[in-house]
């Protein structure tokens, strides 16, 4: 930690500016699967809405990869109970299916015989398939079924104010927050690699996600393919860190630079793509032949975000009203969690966006983006040997050394936190992850290579039990508030009615709202 975080640190207590209380929502992917563990080619339940409009349960880039959403709640426990509410409710309606409980997938088809998600007829429906139909053709389907966890947390609003008073900014809140936002940001994609080797928990996968992607990595045994010290197969190069995006460069270094590039990007014609076609014998196979469809397909570790009006885009959002929360999306899903997040996760990476928030962060240059792709890469493929070195302003530094001297300064920011709610949760969260320092043996990635070592079973093995249990668990929990209960009910019955609704107000042909949502009217 620097000199100018421990000030600031000191400058918050003198100054009684609170840090509890931040919002935290959850996003959490997990695949369908039939009884014998092959991917579900049944469309979404019925039971649970439409996709296209429940707030709380869609699906991502296949018709059997579910999406839950819980609402932004300033405590964990909130967040959390809500995610296992959405959990046991689909549960019940699953029709003798599984949720998958890794990251890394199930035993999947060919590529093609991996569905897309499908949301109807309207021209908002459409055009989500169809993006989702050329990713598939840029990336492949079998990437897009790789399942994870995304983390959306804001400072405490009253915050923002205080903290532009104390550093003597003058100029509008907005701004100052939105620069704010990005200082977290750039520092996250420095050490975002901390987040791998603590919550990483996919070293290993199975067979048919590897012939489908090409790899050479060593097996485990006849059905299961691993990396000995890997901790986030999930974000290496074999899943979302691919280098097809590799030349794509997007400013974290101002609000208007990363709405330039972004937009640049959307606008900027791609060779690669272009050979795919956009329209071929009357059927879109993607939106546009340029470097990015739409700005969520650019892929990042951490996204400034602002919740957008119904049909504004990202960007147009962003520059509306300036960055409202961030999206962290490098978690994999904890298969010893039922919910797949535990409330120390979360508590951590309150504790470490806030950190990240305090800390000196100067811009990016190019080196710096270059060191911390390379940081992510090693550590997701090899992070907990003991040897790796990782780099930080173009020296070697070994990771556990490094670790521990940001935690140390995220426990100074749990400390902060406890204090204001006369607890030791977020003290607790952190010394939890300091133990993971100490012992690699006690990360998620380990304990999964352990759990195969000592059952001798594959991956796809320890996968379908774990689903089953957690199918028995949430099964077998007392019945929960009536009233949440009751709001899931509503939200899928009225999501049907939504997207009918949506669907019988169309007045555009789609070429014609296609062209509209890029012109930006």
């Amino acid at each position: 930690m620097t000199a100018q975080f421990e000030d600031r640190i000191s400058r918050l207590v003198n100054g009684g500016i609170a840090l509890a209380g931040g919002l935290k929502g959850v996003e959490k992917e997990a695949l369908r699967v039939r009884p014998d563990g092959l991917l579900a080619d049944t469309p979404h339940p019925r039971l649970l809405g439409s996709a296209l409009t429940n707030r709380f349960i869609t699906t991502d880039f296949s018709e059997a990869l579910l999406e839950f959403v819980t609402p932004a709640f300033s405590t964990t426990w909130e967040t959390l109970g809500f995610l296992c509410d959405i959990h046991r409710f689909t549960h019940e309606r699953l029709d003798n299916e599984l949720l998958w409980p890794a990251s890394m997938p199930c035993r999947i088809p060919d590529e093609p015989d991996i569905p897309l998600a499908r949301y109807g007829t309207s021209n908002i429906g459409r055009m989500k398939t169809i993006y989702r139909r050329g990713l598939g053709y840029r990336y492949g389907r079998s990437m897009q079924t790789i399942a994870g966890i995304h983390f959306n947390y804001s400072v405490p609003e009253a915050f923002w104010p205080a903290w532009q008073e104390e550093e003597e900014q003058r100029g509008e809140l907005d701004a100052f927050r939105s620069a704010g936002y990005l200082g977290l940001v750039r520092n996250f994609r420095r050490i975002g690699w901390l987040v791998l080797y603590l919550f990483g928990a996919s070293p290993a996968l199975c067979r048919s996600f590897a012939a489908n992607a090409g790899t050479d990595m060593p097996r485990f045994d006849g059905h299961t393919l691993y990396e000995p010290f890997g901790t986030s197969l999930r974000m290496s190069d074999l899943g979302y860190n691919n280098r097809t995006q590799a030349k794509i460069n997007i400013s974290l270094n101002s609000l208007e630079e990363y709405v330039g590039d972004l937009s640049a990007a959307i606008r900027t014609p791609e060779p690669a793509f272009e050979r795919i076609g956009v329209k071929v014998d009357g059927e879109y196979r993607q939106l546009s032949a340029n470097r990015l469809q739409i700005e969520n397909e650019y892929y990042s570790p951490a996204r400034p975000k602002r919740t957008a009006f119904s049909g504004e885009r990202p960007t147009a959002a962003l520059l509306r009203g300036g960055i409202e929360y961030v999206e962290i999306r490098s978690l994999d899903i904890n298969p010893f969690d039922p919910a797949g997040i535990s409330q120390n996760a979360m508590r951590f990476m309150e504790a470490l966006l806030l950190y990240c928030l305090l800390e000196n962060s100067p811009p990016l240059d190019d080196a710096g983006w270059d060191e911390s792709a390379e940081n992510h890469l090693r550590t997701a493929r090899h992070g907990r040997d003991a040897s790796l070195q990782l780099l930080s302003d173009g020296r070697e530094q070994a990771l556990a050394d490094w670790g521990k001297e940001i935690v140390e300064g995220v426990a100074m920011v749990a400390e902060l936190i406890d204090g204001a709610t006369k607890s030791r949760d977020y003290t607790q969260a952190v010394e939890a992850q300091l133990a993971k320092l100490a012992d690699a043996g006690r990360t998620p990635s380990a304990r999964l290579l352990a759990e195969l070592e000592a059952t001798q079973g594959s991956f796809f093995e320890f996968a379908m039990q774990t689903a089953r249990g957690h199918h028995d668990y949430f099964g077998s929990l007392a019945p929960g508030d009536p009233e949440r209960q009751a709001e899931l009910e509503e939200e899928a019955r009225n999501s049907v009615k939504r997207q009918r609704e949506i669907e019988a107000s169309d007045r555009l042909s789609f070429d014609e709202y296609l062209q509209s949502y890029f012109a930006g009217t």
